[in-house]
């Protein structure tokens, strides 16, 4: 819905009037000159409160963050975030007006990268069907499964290192489990809270130096408070303090 620059208010309600209803998601209208290039805006709110000898051009506001018509979609879903937009003008190279984006395009935006990321964690594809053919699925599937299989077999090819060690204190084979399964927890933590931060466009070049410092302190400070508390409830269940050290510095 655009208008002109040069009318009064009472031109344009007569003008909605006339049209007999408005798009969706309607916040504003777009004022335009006569080559259509988009020079400003006029909220809903502002409209219907100003008298209606009051020229458009006096009560329009400027529109500094329109939208390029080449800009990526997940760069838009990140303004509307930011901003808090319910809609926004599309402009082309020379700043006409070509469309607008209203809220409902960038939730769906938001949800399928969402959804992205959350397959991309499981190794699944985008195209992953629930219903596909079964040979279809299993095979998709195998990719992420064999680079599994390898990294467990690098952990197992590890723990045979220590196989002399393992046979004379049966407790290590029975707590090492622990390890694995702490650090999995914390490293998934990070791995989730990053991956949103990248979605939603939170983290860039400016502040990856400080997200990796913030990262690494929060690393270290659980590490230590559940270090101690998991080597303390070790010594306490096979009064070993020996092997409690082991386990809380492992």
């Amino acid at each position: 819905m655009t208008i002109r620059s040069d009318v009064t208010v009472d031109v344009v309600l007569r003008y909605l009037r006339m049209k007999g209803e408005l798009p969706e998601a309607t916040d504003a209208l777009y004022v335009v000159d006569e080559n259509s290039r988009l020079i400003g805006e006029l909220p809903i709110t502002v409209l219907l409160t100003t008298q209606p000898d009051t020229e458009v051009l006096d009560i329009m506001e400027d529109v500094d963050d329109a939208i390029p018509v080449d800009m990526e979609d997940s760069d838009v879903a990140s303004i509307f975030e930011r901003r808090n937009w319910v809609s926004a003008p599309v402009v082309d190279e020379e700043h006409q007006l070509v469309g607008r984006i209203t809220i409902d395009d960038v939730v769906d935006i938001i949800r399928e990268d969402a959804e992205h990321s959350m397959m991309s964690m499981a190794g699944l594809d985008d195209e992953e069907d629930t219903f596909a053919p079964v040979l279809k699925s299993a095979r998709s599937r195998s990719i992420w499964l064999g680079c599994n299989v390898l990294a467990a077999l690098a952990a197992a090819s590890v723990s045979n290192l220590f196989e002399a060690t393992l046979q004379q204190m049966a407790a290590i084979a029975v707590l090492m489990t622990i390890v694995p399964s702490m650090g999995g927890v914390a490293g998934n933590q990070t791995v989730a809270l990053v991956i949103r931060g990248l979605a939603v466009g939170h983290i860039g070049d400016s502040n990856t130096r400080w997200l990796l410092s913030k990262e690494a302190m929060v690393g270290l400070l659980n590490g230590v408070v559940w270090a101690s508390i998991i080597g303390g409830v070790v010594v306490l269940w096979k009064g070993d303090i020996m092997l409690g050290g082991i386990i809380a510095a492992a």
